[in-house]
């Protein structure tokens, strides 16, 4: 929080040290809209996790998003007005001028956050008497004693065998020997921890296990992507049979496999490379579930090994992940095993002769590919017709929201013509927040928007007393509608040329743009005539899950295209289109799908695009994870769509046509529709708003109150 508020009046800011956390730093800088810069004393980022390779790739990644990074640089002064000069200058009211380095280089910033690694805590052991290290921490041996035999030391305060371990892991193998030391077993011991880590920074997937430098007696085996920021190493032993250690970037579908292999010395394939780069050697499958020991460790927050998984699965007959959590706590924690415990269940159930269900649900022996066909061949146009024929029983909230999702997707009809709809959103069009309004977003194509129509906005809000806010995707948000008000709150923004903004569907949000050559000194393309161009062509288009682009007019990718669904980058000779990247809890950067396109091109393999994502995708399943999944993985995708290796396009682009031509805005709709208008109403008998609605002020607007404790 103090960040933040000093912050408020910075323009720039910066972090010293280059590790986990002062990338994620860095990345809180980015988000308060300064211009970061993160400094490194060592030659790369993440000395302690990366090599050359990955950190080159790291770098490229951090640099596409707009964060400075300068390595090899040691910071000898911070210099600031009131004179303040080397590393012990504390926070104050004052913006600090800039950093000095030993090359006598500067960097001027208003801001400074340090992040320089971790210091043991070790003030009570020296006046203890406890022996501790040259550079800190109490030192203790392997049985985590300390030179008292009283006194045991664990986490970061310890020091064994010359290392101090900054991670949680380590802290709870060293409790889980200490507890041992208590009750009596002196077997167990304390030998070192594997240094792993998994995490997420700014959009980039980073992991390492074991050593990921190049060791003695290891040999290396590398897969480098730099176009599509994918890095990924292992070390294997001379003979090819055993894990060292490894490195990803990029892609981390492999590493909770790689991991396990590592932890529990597990024999490698006749071919390790299969590791990384997948048996099609695409790197974009993993290979090896079959090697995994009984004993392995699959989920480490509980604590639940393959043999646990195993023997429950066989016991009690499991067929789903969520199940096997129940019954031993795998992927209850964290999360982040339930993918390996997925792979791991559907090995299970293959290997013992069992068929893996694809169905969409018990009332659907279809998968939701399948019933996309039926829909469109048979042409059936409701839930209740398409479960006569080919379901059982009444549906569900899984089968219910996936179908008015595909015949929404293939027919291009507005939300509320189907009885049974995609979720709540969809019945009022609109987002319902927390106190019970709604908010309405109009689409603003491109972000480019008249003086008048932000008068209208403007007036609207004032009128109906609505809370306004700038969205993330260059759009208006106003908060604090009542359902009834809705209908009037359209037909006053469509009369100014408003439309839906579909912020409340599984369809396109936004294409964000920046201003191009329009403006920009920098453009080498028209990006917001482009971005117009398509979002006007996508909007309205129902899809497994939302979609978002963006378009930018240079390489500095001030749009930010390569966060999105689908993106394009303006080059010299036309645009490069990105594909299968998402933001949210768990960013992903797109992929290259081709480059150097002109703009018929680019909207041609764009319809072939989002038309495969949509015949072929799982419901609720944004293009990122449709991708990752997808066999084959990028190349099965340019085989698809730009080679037309299936002999589909000319469907694809067809499809795509016929739901373009198909658009009508919802709000338009309801607005001109009596019988839909009377749906919006709080109570269905009287016309008097909701009498709970309660609201607060703030900053000259107003919030909903808080919830009761």
């Amino acid at each position: 929080e103090a960040i933040e508020d000093y912050g408020f009046d910075c323009a720039r800011g910066a972090v010293l040290g280059g590790g986990l956390l002062g990338l994620e730093a860095a990345k809180a800088l980015l988000d308060m809209e300064l211009d970061a810069t993160v400094v490194e004393f060592m030659p790369r980022l993440m000395p302690r996790q990366l090599d050359d390779g990955a950190a080159v790739v790291l770098r490229d990644k951090l640099e596409g998003l707009g964060l400075s990074v300068l390595t090899g640089k040691k910071t000898e002064e911070i210099y600031g007005p009131d004179g303040a000069t080397g590393l012990g200058f504390s926070y104050g009211p004052d913006r600090i001028s800039g950093l000095r380095f030993s090359d006598s280089s500067t960097l001027p910033t208003d801001m400074l956050v340090i992040s320089a690694g971790i210091r043991p805590r070790d003030e009570l052991a020296r006046k203890s008497g406890l022996t501790v290290g040259r550079r800190g921490g109490i030192v203790v041996d392997d049985h985590l004693k300390t030179n008292d035999d009283a006194i045991y030391a664990i986490g970061e305060a310890a020091l064994h065998d010359d290392m101090i371990y900054g991670l949680v892991a380590p802290g709870y193998e060293m409790a889980d020997v200490v507890a041992s030391q208590i009750v009596g077993d002196e077997a167990k011991m304390f030998s070192g921890s594997d240094p792993a880590t998994k995490l997420k920074l700014i959009g980039v997937d980073v992991a390492s296990f074991g050593d990921p430098f190049d060791v003695e007696g290891g040999v290396p085996i590398v897969y480098n992507d730099r176009v599509n920021g994918v890095y990924k190493k292992i070390n294997v032993a001379s003979d090819g049979r055993r894990l060292l250690g490894g490195v990803l970037v990029g892609d981390l579908s492999s590493h909770g496999l790689l991991q396990q292999m590592y932890l529990n010395g597990s024999p490698c394939s006749d071919n390790p490379a299969d590791l990384i780069l997948g048996r099609g050697g695409d790197g974009s499958t993993s290979a090896g579930l079959e090697l995994l020991p009984l004993e392995s460790q699959v989920c480490s927050c509980e604590n639940v090994t393959r043999g646990t998984i195993e023997q429950a699965v066989v016991d009690h007959d499991l067929t789903e992940v969520a199940d096997i959590g129940r019954s031993t706590g795998a992927g209850t924690g964290c999360g982040g095993c339930k993918p390996l415990v997925s792979d791991l269940l559907v090995h299970l159930m293959e290997a013992s002769g069992k068929e893996v269900s694809r169905s969409l649900c018990e009332h659907f022996d279809y998968t939701r590919q399948e019933l996309y066909d039926v829909i469109k061949v048979r042409n059936l146009k409701s839930f209740d017709d398409l479960l006569e024929a080919y379901g059982t029983g009444d549906g569900c909230e899984i089968c219910k929201p996936a179908v008015a999702s595909l015949m929404a997707s293939i027919f291009a009809e507005i939300a509320t013509s189907q009885p049974t709809i995609q979720d709540t959103n969809d019945r009022f069009l609109a987002n319902i927040q927390r106190g019970g309004t709604y908010s309405v977003i109009p689409r603003i194509p491109g972000g480019e928007i008249t003086p008048q129509k932000l008068a209208t906005i403007a007036r609207v809000a004032e009128k109906y007393g609505l809370y306004t806010k700038i969205t993330g995707g260059q759009r208006i948000d106003l908060f604090g509608a009542r359902v009834e008000q809705l209908p009037f709150i359209w037909e006053e923004l469509i009369e100014a040329g408003f439309e839906s903004g579909h912020a409340y569907g599984k369809a396109l949000r936004t294409v964000k743009s920046c201003v191009g050559t329009s403006w920009c000194r920098y453009g080498v393309q028209d990006a917001v005539t482009f971005a117009i161009k398509v979002e006007e062509r996508y909007k309205g288009i129902r899809a497994p899950h939302k979609i978002k682009s963006a378009v930018s007019g240079c390489t500095r990718e001030c749009a930010e295209a390569q966060s999105k669904d689908f993106g394009l980058i303006a080059t010299e000779k036309g645009w490069n289109l990105y594909v299968g990247g998402n933001g949210g809890s768990n960013p992903q950067h797109a992929k290259l799908l081709e480059s150097d396109l002109d703009e018929d091109t680019c909207i041609k393999l764009i319809d072939r695009f989002l038309m495969f994502y949509i015949k072929t995708a799982p419901p609720l399943t944004r293009t990122a994870k449709w991708l990752n999944k997808l066999e084959g993985g990028l190349e099965h995708l340019r085989d698809v769509i730009v080679r037309d290796s299936l002999g589909i396009c000319a469907e694809l682009e067809r499809e795509m046509e016929e739901l373009v031509g198909n658009y009508e805005c919802e709000w338009r709709t309801v607005v001109e529709s009596p019988e839909l208008r009377k749906r919006f109403s709080h109570f269905v008998n009287v016309d008097e708003p909701d009498p709970t609605l309660d609201f607060v002020p703030l900053r000259g607007q107003k919030i909903p109150a808080p919830w009761p404790a």
